[in-house]
């Protein structure tokens, strides 16, 4: 089957009740899964590529077959995720790729990185989940060592699954502790897709369909202190009450975008004057992306919240948190059910996000994250001075980088560029703009020197 962009199917195929055919195709999988990666035939592979394009059309969303570059971009099947490591990933017909998206920084520790797996294992052998009735060890341990990563006096912290659901727990807590309704965030910023946190984001493209979204979110110029103020003040004046203040340290999805280096600082000063409590969406920035243990790091700023995701269960097991100190946490004493999951913090990824902190501290990936960001912004400024006509700006600090086009035409020929060069990283055909280079802090400098010949090469070959 040719999957080219017309033949993504135009009607749903019928889909009746069947339990016996369900068993069977369930069987099939875990038979596949559970075979040894070397017995696996070449029949088996291509039905794995073929009903993997299938069912996205029939059973997840026929929109991401039109965007993703793994379809429309490959001539025969289409690219399908099946095996991966450090910073290689391998589809399921064996074509090899550099990944420099990183699972938009879940990676940061590396695809499958042994120690995170074994501790993840060992687990699994114990008990996979919690009784919901005893204490859990695992959960306990971890909030005391995040406790002890985090700036300043946060303490205290409750463990969930996505990014988004951190967001959402540390709105539930700014209003409760400080009683008002009222957030402001940021144009441009991204903090989760749930109701609560897409009341944050600064995109219209995600908020118009769904409207009326919370009462009283405002959203500002991102690294613009001043407009922050003056919502306080004016919210103030009115009797308008602001629970929080809700920023990334640096701008992940609008692309690697830095603040002033006074911003942070004088986000702190004005929080405080105005009484209103500040939350660092750290989901992105976490534990080391940037150079930095936390984003905030980089500006010696202690935030009020902070919320965590993607690289904290070490690209193994989904998990997530949020935090603060024992001061404010204690609106969430009087009942400890206000906010509850079944399966946050599950003991599979407290494990799999305690051996990502070992990894974190024992290699030394804020200070590997720096070194190679340095180095790639140093070859980048070459590449730019080359082909200033397509590369227009490089930015980011750490492995938090994109690479910015005077078009989304040409950012889009870039992204097909280096994914025609077996290069994956986060362009797609309608936001191409801005193109991140967000790898495996573990990348080797082999790695990335490889990759930056492919882009050198994809440059050359863009007619402007």
């Amino acid at each position: 089957m040719t999957l080219e962009p017309d033949t993504i199917p135009t009607t749903i195929q019928p889909c009746d009740r069947n339990v016996d055919l369900a068993r069977q195709e369930a069987q099939r999988m875990v038979d596949l899964i559970t075979t040894v990666e070397a017995e696996v035939s070449d029949e088996d592979r291509r039905w794995v590529a073929q009903t993997t394009y299938q069912n996205f059309a029939n059973h997840i969303n026929k929109g991401f077959l039109e965007y993703r570059k793994s379809v429309t971009e490959t001539n025969d099947f289409a690219l399908t995720d099946w095996y991966g490591e450090g910073s290689m990933l391998r589809d399921v017909l064996g074509r090899e790729y550099i990944d420099m998206l990183g699972g938009f920084g879940l990676y940061s520790a590396g695809i499958r990185h042994p120690k995170i797996v074994a501790a993840v294992k060992a687990q699994l052998d114990r008990s996979p989940q919690y009784s919901q009735e005893m204490l859990d060890p695992l959960r306990a341990h971890l909030a005391r060592v995040i406790a002890k990563l985090t700036p300043g006096d946060i303490q205290y912290g409750f463990f969930a699954n996505s990014g988004t659901e951190a967001v959402e727990g540390a709105m539930k807590l700014a209003k409760l502790y400080t009683g008002r309704k009222g957030f402001i965030s940021t144009l441009s910023g991204f903090h989760g897709k749930t109701l609560g946190s897409l009341s944050l984001i600064g995109k219209n493209v995600y908020r118009e369909p769904l409207l009326p979204l919370l009462e009283g979110v405002r959203q500002v110029p991102f690294g613009d202190a001043d407009a922050v103020e003056m919502v306080l003040k004016s919210a103030k004046m009115v009797g308008d009450g602001i629970a929080g203040v809700v920023v990334e340290p640096i701008q992940g999805e609008a692309g690697a975008v830095v603040p002033p280096n006074d911003y942070w600082p004088r986000l702190r000063e004005i929080c405080d004057k105005y009484d209103t409590l500040l939350i660092a969406d750290e989901v992105q920035t976490g534990f080391g992306r940037t150079g930095k243990i936390f984003g905030v790091d980089h500006w010696d700023v202690t935030p009020d919240i902070m919320c965590f995701g993607k690289a904290l269960g070490g690209g193994v097991v989904a998990m997530s948190g949020f935090f603060s100190t024992a001061k404010i946490w204690k609106c969430m004493e009087p009942n400890p059910f206000m906010h509850t999951t079944t399966t946050g913090g599950n003991p599979l990824a407290c494990a799999a996000a305690l051996a990502n902190v070992t990894v974190m501290l024992d290699e030394d990936l804020p200070r590997q994250a720096a070194e190679k960001g340095e180095y790639i912004k140093s070859k980048f400024k070459v590449l730019q001075e080359k082909y200033p006509q397509i590369l227009q700006e490089f930015r980011g600090k750490g492995l938090l980088l994109a690479m910015v086009f005077p078009t989304d035409e040409i950012g889009y020929k870039v992204a097909s560029g280096l994914f025609s060069r077996k290069v994956l990283t986060a362009g797609t055909l309608t936001n191409a703009r801005s193109i991140r280079i967000e790898p495996a802090l573990t990348v080797s400098y082999e790695i990335i020197d490889e990759m930056l010949t492919r882009v050198a090469d994809t440059f050359a070959s863009i007619d402007i």
